[in-house]
């Protein structure tokens, strides 16, 4: 089997010779087609903060977990070998020829070309679970800090569900644009205005019902944490390599803010949702797919991702 395997900060390698996983009961093994580098990937593979305290070299195939492919083995009634599948691997090994899976994290999906787009399932389900933790935002100001592939999911959503208006913040112009491809109302470009200024304005000093922090920089933190209106929401959902950050304590104290905190780590609870809103075309992310490369590009993959180079946002490796 071959599995990718970050070896030391800033290198991948393929291997060619690794162990097969088995399929326990209840399980099924897949073979994965399609897999899509994410966010949280890049903190480790550029050693940094926390992340980069681990030793390496990681286990073949960690972290990759957005997977799609095809049932090769299956220990589980009703999922037949040959079905395309949305795929949560078990343990986390998903830069792999091979992975381990079960329901709730098994959804079916159409074949053929047609499942690639949805490799981005994965990832709006850990949106769709974020904001399970919000009231509705119907008719809401909101403004989300960040405008990566997180970012704009959350953007599209947020419009999806209703939100009057929505601004996309970032300190990349092209990725402001994006925001606005994806349903934003509104852009600032942090590189060259003041965000909380801007928001002002642009809300004719209402600013936001809820702010969205999907960097995971304390820098957009800070920011973030200073766009609400009083009693106002920020939810904190970008992955930090950071183990503490300086915090606006007084701001937040004294407009008796509401602080939200959403982890990545249950949404296979969504993922059914997130197929269904996909297949059905209540959301478009497509587009955020903007590379696929072959396994033997994996490290261009990486580097293309952790750059920001040629506009790249999702980022999918076909096996």
């Amino acid at each position: 089997m071959r599995a990718l395997q970050m070896v030391e900060p800033r290198r991948v390698a393929l291997l060619e010779d690794v162990p097969e996983p088995e399929a326990g009961d209840g399980e099924v093994l897949v073979r994965c087609q399609w897999v899509s580098i994410c966010g949280s990937n890049i903190h480790p593979y550029l050693g940094l903060g926390h992340w980069g305290e681990m030793e390496y070299p990681k286990a073949p195939g960690w972290d990759g977990h957005e997977c799609v492919g095809t049932i090769v083995e299956s220990r589980l009634d009703g999922w037949e070998p040959g079905t395309t599948v949305l795929a949560h691997p078990l343990d986390y090994t998903g830069f792999a020829d091979l992975v381990r899976s079960k329901p709730p994290g098994l959804v079916r999906l159409p074949d053929g070309d047609a499942a690639l787009p949805l490799v981005t399932a994965q990832p709006l389900a850990t949106v769709l679970r974020a904001m399970g933790r919000l009231p509705s935002v119907a008719n809401w100001r909101c403004a989300v800090v960040g405008q990566g592939p997180m970012g704009l999911i959350f953007t599209h959503l947020l419009r999806s569900l209703g939100a009057r208006q929505v601004i996309s913040v970032d300190l990349l112009d092209w990725r402001v644009e994006w925001g606005k491809r994806l349903g934003a109302t509104d852009g600032v470009d942090a590189s060259r205005e003041n965000v909380v200024e801007a928001v002002r304005e642009l809300t004719g000093g209402e600013m936001v019902d809820l702010s969205v922090e999907a960097v995971g920089y304390p820098e957009a933190l800070q920011s973030a944490v200073r766009l609400p209106r009083r009693k106002g929401t920020v939810l904190q959902f970008g992955v930090t390599r950071f183990t503490s950050a300086e915090f606006p304590v007084n701001h937040f104290l004294r407009n008796e803010l509401v602080m939200v905190a959403s982890v990545g780590a249950e949404c296979v609870h969504y993922f059914g949702t997130a197929v269904g809103m996909l297949t059905s075309g209540q959301l478009d992310l497509a587009p955020l797919i903007t590379h696929c490369l072959p396994w033997a590009e994996a490290q261009r993959a990486f580097d293309l991702y952790a750059d920001h180079a040629d506009g790249a946002l999702k980022v999918v490796l076909a096996l």
